[in-house]
C-alpha cells in the first residue's frame, strides 16, 4: 500500500512538471509551418519599417506569436490605405492594427484583439484650433491618415474638412507648415511623432476613447484557419507577462 501511495505521489508530481510544457503546446500542436506575409505601413512606434530593423510594439507582439507558432515572418511596406487593398485580393496573409468595422469584415477575418485601446486625440499649433467640443471641429482643416478609421460620427461627417496623408509624420509637417488647423491621430503615436519631428504641439481637451486595435487575417490566406492557434499563443505571451513588458517598453522609450 506504501508503494502504491509513493507511486501515485510521483505520478502526481511528474504532471506537475508537465503541465506548463502541455499550456504551451495547447492550441498550436497541429500548425503547419507557414511563412506569412505581413503588411505594414511606417507609423512608430506601432510600427517601425527602416532599412536596418523591422520593429514596433505591434511588430514585436506578434513576432512572440509566430514563434510560438513556428512561422517565419516576412514584411511587406505600404502606405496604411494600400495595405487595406492588399489584404482584400489576398496578396499579404495578416494585418497588424486595424480598427473593426463592417466594411473590413468583408475581407478580413478579425482574430484578436491584441492591441491595447488608445484614444483619439487632437493636436494643434494656434490656441485658436483647439477643441473644446466636437462641433469645434466645423470650419477647421483637420489631418487625418488615408484610409483610417477614428469614430464613428466623426469618420461619417462630411460636413467636416478632412485633408489625408500617407504618414502620420506628413501631418505633423503639415500642422507646423499651416496645411491643416489640427491633426487627429493614436495617442502614442501622435506624440511619438511630434517628439521625432521636434514639434511642440498642444493637446485639445476633447478626446475621443480608443477602441482596441487587432491582429486581422485575409479572407483568402491560409493562415485563416490557424485563428484559434494564434488566439491560443496570444495568451499564452500575455501568461508570460511578454505583452505587457512590450507595451512598457514603448510606452518609456523615447522617440528617435
Amino acid at each position: 500500500m506504501r508503494w502504491i501511495a509513493l507511486k501515485s505521489g510521483l505520478a502526481g508530481m511528474l504532471m506537475l512538471l508537465w503541465a506548463p510544457l502541455v499550456l504551451s503546446q495547447q492550441g498550436t500542436e497541429t500548425v503547419e509551418p507557414l511563412t506569412v506575409t505581413v503588411g505594414v505601413d511606417h507609423s512608430p512606434p506601432y510600427r517601425i519599417i527602416e532599412p536596418s530593423r523591422k520593429t514596433g510594439l505591434y511588430l514585436d507582439i506578434f513576432e512572440e506569436i509566430a514563434d510560438r507558432l513556428g512561422w517565419r515572418v516576412e514584411y511587406r511596406e505600404a502606405p496604411f490605405r494600400r495595405v487595406l487593398l492588399l489584404m482584400r485580393r489576398g496578396e499579404v496573409d495578416v494585418m497588424l492594427g486595424p480598427l473593426r468595422t463592417e466594411e473590413r469584415e468583408e475581407f478580413m477575418t478579425f482574430v484578436a484583439p491584441a492591441f491595447p485601446p488608445e484614444r483619439r486625440l487632437f493636436f494643434y499649433l494656434n490656441e485658436q484650433n483647439r477643441i473644446e467640443r466636437y462641433s469645434d471641429l466645423q470650419g477647421k482643416t483637420i489631418g487625418i491618415l488615408e484610409g483610417a478609421r477614428y469614430f464613428t460620427r466623426f469618420d461619417r461627417d462630411q460636413t467636416l474638412k478632412k485633408e489625408s496623408a500617407a504618414h502620420y509624420e506628413n501631418l505633423m509637417k503639415m500642422l507646423q507648415r499651416g496645411r491643416v488647423d489640427v491633426v487627429v491621430a493614436p495617442e502614442l503615436v501622435g506624440q511619438y511623432t511630434l517628439r521625432a519631428l521636434g514639434i511642440e504641439a498642444s493637446i485639445s481637451p476633447f478626446f475621443v476613447p480608443g477602441e482596441r486595435s487587432w491582429i486581422a487575417v485575409s479572407e483568402q490566406s491560409p493562415a485563416r484557419k490557424y485563428a484559434e492557434d494564434i488566439r491560443a499563443a496570444l495568451k499564452l505571451i500575455e501568461r508570460e507577462g511578454i505583452r505587457e513588458n512590450l507595451v512598457l517598453k514603448y510606452l518609456e522609450q523615447p522617440a528617435h
